[in-house]
């Protein structure tokens, strides 16, 4: 691997394919995979993750925003986009470019009948979501006969699919919930299905669903973080691979001397003697100012340097007292187990999720295959 001359994002497609591979070997053959690819690839570049996934036959992508959808359309994706949160202005551009949206309330449900109507649609794809427990989007299961209603009225759309959200499947404390969310869901999934006269896709499953609860994968599973590298446990995440590595370099190196500050408002004062290594990286690239004052720390040559001071915008500084290191060595914030981006953001009191989606749009992304 090359070694980084600046602040890099180092994405290896190969472990892509392996956490993709990974996922798909604990489902059914007949069991659609659709990949979320929101949040620019949950911060890996999403129309290269889209192409490459595209290219190994995943059936669906998810996306939060029609402008994501539109981007990827734009980059060549012709597979399936399932835009989970479409807001109504944005609704004619959804059809224009042929994407799914999924709807989660009557008002975006009326409003987008009157659009496809009105664009002269016949059996547009939409995707009906159901609040099973997690409280954010949906239906609730007392709206069937409303939803029912207007899709008997209008032929304008179809329901591709009927989904919900599991609020806690990676936390096995929490089985029980999670059990009477998948119930709660293949109810509405029967009825539904039952009063519509036709069978909708059925899916429910996240990432730790899919491992989680294998008798709820049904007709399709959608998987984000895992993609990405991250199992939400300690045992899942020995078999998947983070495909992420965030490298930089050391510009320069300090000595400071007891009794000396570093960084804005003079928030680290050094006890003793202490050497320091400034990094090209800063809030403005995702590494936020709660990893300041010794909360997070990054590796150079191997061995973990704990961050000092207050993070800037663009650099943060690092104690190597204790390591052999010189200007222009790399440095690794976050990368492979066990430098892995859920080890990193730990320190803040988050989860990997934050970080890998925080890193900024300025930071090169370096593609290894």
């Amino acid at each position: 691997m090359p070694k980084a001359q600046d602040t890099i994002l180092e994405v290896d497609l190969k472990a892509l394919k392996h956490n993709f591979e990974y996922i798909t070997s604990k489902t059914q053959k007949s069991t659609k995979i659709l990949a979320v690819v929101k949040a620019f690839a949950y911060g890996n570049d999403a129309n290269t993750i889209a192409n490459y996934l595209q290219d190994l036959k995943v059936d669906y992508f998810a996306v939060a925003y029609v402008s994501e959808g539109v981007a990827l359309r734009d980059a060549g994706i012709t597979t399936p986009i399932l835009v989970l949160h479409p807001q109504a202005s944005n609704l004619k551009t959804l059809i224009e470019r042929c994407l799914e949206p999924s709807l989660y309330n009557a008002k975006i449900l009326n409003e987008f009948i009157a659009v496809a109507s009105e664009r002269k649609q016949t059996n547009y794809p939409v995707h009906i979501k159901f609040n099973t427990g997690l409280n954010r989007l949906g239906f609730r299961n007392d709206e069937i006969d409303y939803i029912i209603s207007k899709l008997e009225k209008t032929d304008a759309i179809t329901a591709k699919s009927i989904f919900s959200h599991l609020a806690a499947s990676e936390d096995l404390s929490e089985k029980e919930f999670t059990l009477q969310q998948i119930e709660s869901f293949k109810g509405i999934a029967e009825e539904f299905s039952k009063r519509i006269g036709y069978q909708p896709m059925l899916h429910i499953c996240n990432t730790s669903g899919i491992l989680n609860y294998p008798e709820a994968h049904l007709d399709m599973v959608r998987t984000g973080i895992g993609l990405y590298g991250f199992g939400n446990s300690e045992k899942e995440n020995k078999n998947l691979k983070p495909i992420a590595t965030l490298k930089s370099v050391i510009s320069q190196i300090h000595q400071i001397e007891k009794g000396e500050t570093v960084g804005y408002n003079r928030a680290y004062k050094s006890e003793s003697f202490t050497k320091t290594a400034t990094i090209p990286i800063g809030h403005a690239d995702g590494i936020g100012r709660i990893y300041g004052n010794g909360k997070g720390f990054v590796f150079i040559n191997n061995k973990p340097a704990a961050i000092i001071g207050n993070v800037c915008m663009d650099m943060i500084m690092v104690d190597v007292t204790d390591i052999n290191c010189s200007e222009g060595d790399e440095v690794i914030i976050f990368g492979k187990h066990p430098h892995s981006a859920s080890e990193f953001s730990k320190a803040a009191g988050t989860i990997s999720y934050e970080i890998i989606t925080s890193i900024s749009a300025r930071v090169k992304r370096v593609f290894l295959t």
